[in-house]
């Protein structure tokens, strides 16, 4: 299992893996940031990211491009996706 954390702009991201997926989970935590964001995708790497509010959280919306993700989950956490903190590990995600 990879973990990796990363912090800027108030925001803390953490990459991990389950047995069937890989997740960045966002937690906001000041300069503006507020709640939780997360980006899962399968542990092969071939699939379409699952935007949820939480990483164990319902689908809110799918992407093949990392950078659709992060806009979206910039949303959920009141910042501009170009301020979300992305571990190196988790930097290859998206199709």
């Amino acid at each position: 299992m990879t973990d990796a954390e990363a912090s800027a702009n108030g925001v803390t991201a953490r990459y991990y893996e389950t047995d069937t997926e890989r997740i960045l989970a966002f937690e906001g935590e000041g300069d503006g940031a507020t709640g939780t964001a997360a980006i899962a995708q399968n542990r092969d790497g071939y699939a379409m990211l699952k935007v949820r509010p939480t990483a164990d959280g319902d689908e809110l919306e799918r992407y093949y491009g990392f950078d659709m993700a992060l806009d979206h989950a910039g949303e959920l956490l009141g910042v501009d996706p170009t301020a979300l903190p992305v571990p190196d590990a988790a930097s290859d995600m998206g199709m």
